[in-house]
């Protein structure tokens, strides 16, 4: 098969579309703020597509397993996975901000605090543990391939494959439809991806254009500490995780690069959802682990948020020289352990996530919230950039755990991502 030149690649369509967003942000701001449709448009068109991606992978990963135990038990492996890593990321969290005190030296006086957060402060009232897990429970059985709520979507698709399985002579043609009807699906997926250059190119320039370079310059050592932290994240802690289970994170960032990009462009880790689970699934990962996993990290492991809701709230704390102790900071940790997991599925879910966690640490006065407002969107691409790379690691070390891992298609995807690219638009 002939190998595409770089101006046609993917990822360099998206690189060049980034960087042009940038340049109109900056230089015709006005202009840039009006690209936000495009941006909005190409989003919801992935969104679209999501509930039918993980309907159909994780039924059919179901449906296709005779041992209805291992189902229970791929969920249970992955919950002490997220656990795990997302408490280790908000310690982290912890740890940076104490040593490098981003906020130190401020000195903002409290009273003087303005700014509308009352939007999140809402969200993270509503976000009870009762009204999550009813928040589950979808209205009819149908009712999630309509929405946009990922957990109600992966309900329905586990009593479904279930279901299948329990009923396999006289459900057959049901599995077989679902087989045929994932090949338009995922190809429609493919036409949507072509028009990633246009949706990240109208992102970057609104973003710009709205919030403006200049906005990041005095907040530019909490936004470097937030990024830099996040790197080593990824590099040493989930690198070292990667490594004990045989496979390499610089390869798989790199054979995931299109998806990437696009989460940096775009600042949504959604829009990267379908195609990484494709991906994952070419790499060898079964379907069924594909289907679970992904997008029930998703809501569960949040690596990148976790380690901005710690940081972000000793910013805070620093900034209005408020001395929170040892024993404030590790109730902290345990709070947002649990609003990390509440907010779960809410736009917007790093914000709501730090309202929830400063309303129950009142020495921090959520007002505080205010002086990240305009630098929350920077962080964002980040966030979401950690959070799809958690997501991508897990997926692997959760197959590998289940022996659903097919270790030498797994290192010939991430040897020649090229070869599967092509595969994957035939």
């Amino acid at each position: 098969m002939k190998s595409k030149k770089l101006y046609q690649q993917l990822y360099f369509q998206v690189v060049i579309a980034i960087i042009a967003g940038i340049l109109l942000g900056k230089f015709y701001p006005e202009l840039g703020e009006k690209m936000k449709p495009l941006g909005d448009g190409f989003i919801k068109l992935v969104k679209m597509i999501i509930a039918p991606v993980i309907f159909i992978t994780l039924t059919l990963g179901i449906a296709h397993m005779t041992d209805l135990k291992k189902v229970g038990r791929i969920a249970v492996k992955a919950m002490i996975y997220f656990l795990t890593f997302s408490t280790l990321a908000l310690i982290i969290g912890l740890i940076v901000g104490n040593i490098l005190q981003p906020g130190h030296g401020l000195n903002i006086d409290p009273a003087t605090l303005s700014g509308d957060v009352s939007q999140y402060q809402q969200k993270a009232h509503e976000s009870t543990l009762t009204g999550f897990i009813m928040n589950i429970i979808p209205e009819t059985l149908f009712s999630p391939l309509v929405g946009e709520n990922i957990l109600q979507v992966l309900l329905v698709a586990i009593l479904m494959g279930v279901a299948l399985v329990l009923t396999k002579e006289k459900s057959r043609k049901v599995t077989e439809f679902l087989q045929d009807l994932s090949t338009p699906v995922f190809k429609i997926v493919h036409m949507l991806m072509k028009l990633a250059p246009i949706g990240a190119f109208g992102a970057m320039a609104f973003t710009i254009g709205k919030y403006g370079l200049h906005s990041v310059l005095n907040l530019i050592f909490l936004v470097g500490t937030f990024y830099i932290t996040s790197a080593l994240f990824v590099v040493l802690v989930l690198g070292a995780v990667a490594w004990y289970n045989g496979f390499n994170i610089f390869k798989l960032m790199y054979y995931l690069k299109e998806e990437l990009l696009l989460v940096l462009g775009t600042s949504s880790s959604e829009s990267a959802l379908p195609g990484i689970m494709e991906k994952l699934e070419k790499a060898g990962c079964s379907r069924a682990i594909v289907g679970l996993v992904v997008p029930t990290g998703y809501s569960f492991n949040l690596d990148g948020t976790n380690i901005y809701m710690t940081l972000a709230s000793l910013f805070i704390a620093q900034a209005l020289n408020i001395h929170l102790p040892v024993e404030k900071q590790i109730m902290l940790l345990l709070v947002a352990m649990l609003s990390s997991k509440g907010a779960a599925g809410v736009t917007g879910a790093g914000f709501v996530t730090l309202a929830a966690t400063l309303a129950v640490v009142p020495e921090i006065p959520i007002a505080g919230m205010t002086l990240i407002l305009g630098i929350d969107k920077f962080m964002s691409e980040c966030r979401a950039l950690t959070n799809v790379i958690g997501n991508s690691v897990a997926t692997v070390v959760v197959a590998n755990w289940e022996k659903q891992l097919d270790k030498n298609q797994l290192q010939y995807s991430l040897d020649h991502p090229g070869n599967i690219e092509k595969k994957l638009e035939v």
